[in-house]
């Protein structure tokens, strides 16, 4: 069984969640997930395989 994962949703789920936990961190996490994407949209990845 292949499970392909993108890097860019898994980010994201995770920055919401964390968001939910601990509100105060809303402008961190917004920030490094902006450069995350802007890093993989300038270097460009595949998707990880599992």
């Amino acid at each position: 069984m292949n499970l392909q994962l993108s890097i860019g949703p898994l980010v994201s789920l995770i920055a919401g969640v964390l968001i939910l936990i601990m509100p105060r961190l809303l402008n961190y996490i917004v920030a490094v997930y902006l450069i995350i994407i802007g890093l993989i949209g300038l270097f460009g990845t595949g998707p990880m395989r599992l």
